[in-house]
C-alpha cells in the first residue's frame, strides 16, 4: 500500500498542475502583501495627510443616531454609553436596542433612559442583529446612523470625522477604525496587528479601488435613506454588515473608510471563541458571494470586480495551505520528501515572511498615529503568520461549503455567543 502511495505521490507531485499550484501558493501572500502595502502608502498619502479631508462641520450638522444594538451586554454596557455620551458634536441622539436580553443589560440602561439621555427600544422576543436593527431604524430621528457594538468605546471626535463625508449625495456608507482594547493576552495583540496589518491596510487597498468588501460591523456610519432603499439588513446571512455593503455598493452607492473614526474594541481572548467569530465571518462571505457574486460580475459593476477577485482567490489560497500541508505530511509519512515543501525554512519562506513583515510593519506605521501603543504588538508580529494563517486556512476548508452550496435559511440569524 505504502510503495503504491509512494508511486502516487511521485507522479502527483510531477504534474504541471501541481507545479503550478506550487507557484500560486507561493506567490499569492507575497503578490497581495506588496500590492496592499503600496496602495495603502498611496491611500495614506492622498487621504491622510495635514491636507486630507476636512472635518469642518457645515452650520447646520446633521443629526446622527448612534445605534447600539445589544444582547446581554450588562458587563460592558455602561462603559460604552458613557464613552457615547461624550462624544464631541453638537445633533446626535444615543438609540439602544435590547434584543431579549437575559442578563442585567435592561437594568444598566434604565437609569440612562430615565434621564432622558438615551432612548430605548425593547424587545421582547430575540431575534438577532439584523432584526433589531431594522426594527430600531423606524424609530430613529437622525439622518445618519452610527451602527456600534454595545461593548465599544469611541474616540470623542468619531462624529466630527464620520459626519462630513455624507455632504456627498452618492455616500451611503462610511466605515471607521476599530482598534483592539483588550490586548493583554497573546490572542489580543494578534489581532491588534490583523486588524492594522489586513483589516487597515485592505480597506485602504480597496477605496484606492473604488469598492470595499465590508462596513465594519464594530463601527459603521450609514445614510438612512440608503439603508431603507436597498432594503435595510439581510436577517438571513451570517455576517449582515458584509451584505448590506454589497448591496449598497451594487446600487452605486459609495461606502468610504474614516482612519480617524476611531473605536476601542473587545476581542475574543479564548482560541475557541476566536473560532466561532472567524467561522461566522467565512461563512457570511461564501453566503455574500453566492448571492450577489453573479450581479457583482456585470459589467456596471466592474469596480467591485478587484474586491471579488481578492475575495475568491484568498478562499483558493485557504484550501490550497490545508490540502497541500496534508499532501506533504502524508508524504513526509511515506518517507518521500515533497516537493515545494521543507521542514527548515528555505528561500520561498524567508521572502513569504519578510513581506508579510514588511506588510505588518507598513500597518503599524501608518495606524501608528491613531493607536499609540501599537507598537509594542509588533514584538509578538512573528507568531501571527504561524498561528493566524493555519487558523483562518482551517476555518475558510470547514466553513466556505455551508455558504456556497446551502442556501441561507428563512429564519433570521440569531446572536449566539456575546463574542460572536
Amino acid at each position: 500500500m505504502s510503495v503504491d502511495l509512494v508511486s502516487f505521490l511521485e507522479w502527483f507531485q510531477s504534474l504541471p498542475f501541481y507545479r503550478g499550484w506550487l507557484t500560486f501558493f507561493a506567490w499569492y501572500p507575497m503578490l497581495t502583501g506588496l500590492m496592499w502595502i503600496m496602495t495603502s502608502i498611496l491611500y495614506a498619502r492622498r487621504r491622510e495627510a495635514k491636507s486630507a479631508t476636512s472635518s469642518t462641520l457645515p452650520r447646520r450638522p446633521p443629526l446622527v443616531t448612534v445605534m447600539i444594538p445589544a444582547y446581554c451586554e450588562g458587563r460592558f454596557i455602561l462603559e460604552t454609553l458613557d464613552s457615547v455620551l461624550a462624544i464631541e458634536y453638537p445633533a446626535f441622539e444615543v438609540l439602544v436596542v435590547d434584543d431579549a436580553s437575559t442578563d442585567d443589560t435592561l437594568h444598566q440602561i434604565n437609569p440612562y433612559v430615565a434621564s432622558g439621555k438615551v432612548r430605548l427600544v425593547r424587545k421582547t422576543v430575540n431575534e438577532g442583529k439584523a432584526m433589531a436593527i431594522n426594527d430600531a431604524l423606524l424609530c430613529a430621528r437622525g439622518e445618519i446612523i452610527l451602527i456600534m457594538d454595545a461593548d465599544a468605546r469611541p474616540d470623542p471626535d468619531i462624529l466630527r470625522h464620520l459626519a462630513p463625508h455624507f455632504a456627498s449625495p452618492r455616500v451611503g456608507g462610511v466605515t471607521g477604525n476599530p482598534r483592539v482594547a483588550n490586548r493583554s493576552k497573546l490572542l489580543g495583540r494578534l489581532q491588534a496587528i490583523e486588524f492594522t496589518s489586513i483589516v487597515s491596510l485592505q480597506k485602504r487597498a480597496q477605496r484606492v479601488w473604488g469598492r470595499i468588501l465590508t462596513v465594519s460591523g464594530v463601527v459603521g456610519a450609514f445614510h438612512r435613506d440608503a439603508l431603507f432603499d436597498v432594503g435595510l439588513f439581510s436577517p438571513d446571512m451570517a455576517t449582515e454588515d458584509i451584505d448590506v455593503s454589497w448591496k449598497l455598493q451594487l446600487r452605486h452607492w459609495d461606502i468610504r473608510y474614516e482612519p480617524r473614526a476611531v473605536v476601542w474594541m473587545r476581542v475574543p481572548e479564548r482560541l475557541g471563541d476566536l473560532w466561532k467569530q472567524r467561522r461566522r465571518w467565512s461563512l457570511g462571505l461564501a453566503q455574500v458571494l453566492r448571492r450577489h457574486g453573479a450581479n457583482a460580475l456585470r459589467w456596471k459593476n466592474r469596480r467591485f470586480w478587484p474586491v471579488l477577485l481578492e475575495s475568491a482567490t484568498s478562499i483558493f489560497w485557504g484550501y490550497s495551505f490545508v490540502i497541500l500541508t496534508a499532501i506533504w505530511i502524508t508524504s513526509y509519512a511515506v518517507g518521500y520528501p515533497p516537493i515545494g515543501a521543507s521542514p527548515i525554512p528555505n528561500w520561498w519562506g524567508m521572502m513569504m515572511a519578510t513581506v508579510c513583515l514588511g506588510q505588518l510593519l507598513t500597518g503599524v506605521v501608518l495606524d501608528r498615529r491613531y493607536d499609540i501603543a501599537l507598537g509594542r504588538s509588533y514584538a509578538v508580529a512573528i507568531f501571527y503568520p504561524l498561528i493566524y494563517w493555519m487558523l483562518l486556512a482551517l476555518v475558510t476548508f470547514r466553513s466556505t461549503p455551508a455558504g456556497f452550496f446551502r442556501r441561507p435559511e428563512k429564519k433570521v440569524t440569531r446572536w449566539k455567543t456575546r463574542r460572536d
